[in-house]
């Protein structure tokens, strides 16, 4: 039997979960329903945000994170960026991208230069570009985790070696990728499934959104009046719908949102650089929380997913976080594989 997306298997029994699994990390199945991943060439490739890779190319970095997790659950040794080196440039704080990274690259056979601003000549202003093009006569590879999305493109544009975007204040493609693997191995199939976010307008939203349109999964979220995703990601994702199936919806009531949804994911309500605003904040989201009350309109087998780090008891409740529905130190340890999928494919 084989389960994948085209398969048109819509669920999976619990009683299946764990032999899914085992299946999966075993390499019997994956997302395309092929014994091993379909090569595509994406050497030299961005990765830049979701809406630039096809759902075809999303399919088949997903089907490789989980052929990698597979190989490195068995011990087994796959170095095929042995002599390679990713400079990683942080300008915001992480846990899970630092260390995701740099864990993924060493395994892989490459190294990782942790880069933080203070030691970087653009923290003295030297131009984008010119740090693009000197770092690209050194490096296979950047990561950079950053605020403004626009420093990314134009890092991009500079470099002639793969840039891999770790984070903006626009989109968080990593994070979408590894999280979409972490479905999979959980419900078996995306065909069907629902995912409902609530909270924060954000770069978590936006990359959500885009992967589920792609995926042909559908999609609901729910934020306070102001705190809406950015109209022109929705229209785009709103086009990307149309033509994969993927139902769409986006407004401010929580329990239409959560309404018979598979996968329930929220976010913190002020994210890094909107530490100014939690007050005002709290105040605008108290009706947002991911509670026990909340969960019930969701399906009884639902996933609770969230980005990290948390803050429990604000946009989410101990119970529902530390409950038996909550899979986020799986997707946590997702971005690892999900990662070195995108590495290998791009450098």
């Amino acid at each position: 039997m084989r389960i994948g997306i085209d398969s048109g298997v819509t669920a999976l029994p619990s009683c299946l979960a764990d032999s899914y699994l085992y299946n999966l990390l075993k390499g019997a199945i994956t997302l395309a329903g092929t014994e091993q991943p379909v090569a595509i060439d994406l050497k030299g490739r961005d990765f830049l945000a979701v809406a630039d890779y096809s759902p075809e190319e999303l399919k088949y970095l997903i089907d490789l994170a989980i052929e990698l997790k597979r190989k490195q659950k068995a011990g087994e040794v796959y170095q095929p960026l042995k002599g390679k080196t990713l400079g990683m440039i942080f300008e915001k704080s992480s846990t899970r991208t630092r260390v995701s990274f740099e864990v993924g690259m060493y395994q892989l056979g490459g190294q990782a230069l942790f880069l933080s601003k203070n030691d970087l000549q653009i923290g003295r202003g030297e131009s984008i570009w010119d740090t693009a093009q000197v770092m690209s006569r050194y490096l296979d590879g950047i990561m950079i985790r950053t605020y403004e999305h626009r420093k990314v493109i134009d890092l991009a544009r500079g470099a002639t070696i793969p840039v891999i975007n770790g984070l903006t204040d626009r989109t968080h493609p990593c994070q979408a990728l590894a999280d979409f693997q972490t479905i999979l191995e959980h419900k078996g199939t995306l065909k069907g499934l629902k995912v409902a976010y609530v909270g924060d307008g954000n770069n978590m939203l936006h990359s959500l959104m885009m992967m589920s349109a792609k995926l042909g999964v559908d999609f609901a979220s729910a934020s306070p009046v102001g705190y809406e995703p950015d109209k022109g990601i929705v229209e785009s994702t709103k086009e990307v719908a149309a033509q994969t199936g993927s139902k769409l919806y986006v407004g401010n009531d929580p329990k239409e949102a959560v309404a018979d949804a598979d996968v329930i994911y929220t976010d913190v309500w002020a994210s890094m650089g909107f530490e100014a605003e939690q007050k005002e904040r709290e105040i605008a989201f108290k009706d947002y929380q991911v509670n026990e009350e909340l969960a019930k309109y969701a399906k009884k087998d639902y996933l609770f997913m969230h980005c990290l780090p948390a803050h429990r008891g604000e946009e989410v409740s101990e119970g529902v976080i530390d409950g038996e529905n909550s899979i986020i130190f799986d997707q946590a340890e997702n971005r690892l594989h999900a990662q070195k999928a995108i590495m290998v494919a791009v450098m």
